[in-house]
């Protein structure tokens, strides 16, 4: 009995084994973060009391954003020894917590024994299905330039005319900039005025946007605000990792009839 969820007040009257060397156990989801500096708020994925059940994070020592644009071979390396390390502590799937880690979705995917979802930008084909044939999905990420052709069929999407991309940085967001440079520091509210405006502009420059998915971990905190703007369904890493989890820690039902 490893993969499994236990219930009520008695102990299971079963074997109970886990992975040699594994010295934690309860947190199925297994979240790569970069090593960057700024604050982490509610809401990123990043920040463990963003979620409503554990999970478990590494850090990938000495990565930068630079890399993760660039999609520099060098962190594929580092993906898969942080994935291993994660899932020897009980991980049942593995998240990574930058919308550019599409850049190693595919690799990794295959590389690692437990289910990968390294990106936000992997809900996109699930997203558009449930739109008209005439709507895109509206995708607001940290750089617009570095999520490419190539990221994005790594995500499933084929067609790169069935989204509509803007950019934090290649807009006018200083405060979002402090994210991007690691200062250390940036003010939450006039990050969220940035993000909704970009959103509101996004929105009002493409009517055929039928919903929007914030591509960028650093984004999450802000969704709430975005959606009450723009009165659209809005997609991030969080109802990702949502939906991931659910699947890989199903629970019973309770109720009544």
């Amino acid at each position: 009995m490893r993969y499994a969820y236990i219930t009520g007040p008695n102990p299971p009257n079963v074997t109970i084994k886990i992975r040699e060397k594994q010295a934690i156990a309860g947190a199925a989801i297994g979240i790569l973060v970069l090593d960057l500096w700024y604050p982490y708020m509610p809401g990123n994925v990043a920040n463990a009391s963003t979620y409503q059940y554990p999970v478990q994070f590494k850090v990938l020592k000495g990565s930068t954003i630079p890399q993760i644009m660039s999609a520099d071979p060098i962190l594929l390396d580092m993906i898969v020894e942080g994935g291993r390390e994660l899932i020897q502590q009980g991980a049942r799937a593995i998240i990574g917590a930058c919308g550019y880690f599409a850049n190693y979705q595919q690799r990794a995917s295959e590389i690692l024994d437990m289910p990968v979802y390294l990106s936000s930008v992997l809900q996109v084909p699930i997203i558009r299905r449930g739109l008209r044939g005439d709507q895109k999905v509206g995708i607001i990420c940290a750089v617009g330039k570095s999520l490419t052709l190539s990221l994005l069929k790594q995500c499933g999407v084929q067609d790169a005319s069935q989204v509509v991309i803007v950019g934090a940085i290649e807009q006018d967001t200083p405060e979002f900039r402090n994210i991007h440079d690691c200062t250390g520091q940036f003010n939450s509210a006039k990050i969220e005025k940035e993000i909704v405006d970009i959103a509101t502009n996004l929105v009002k420059q493409h009517p055929e946007v039928g919903a929007i998915l914030l591509e960028c971990s650093d984004m999450p905190p802000y969704a709430w605000a975005v959606q009450n703007a723009v009165q659209l369904p809005v997609f991030d890493f969080i109802s990702l990792i949502n939906w991931v989890e659910t699947a890989v820690v199903r629970r019973p039902f309770g109720g009544y009839i």
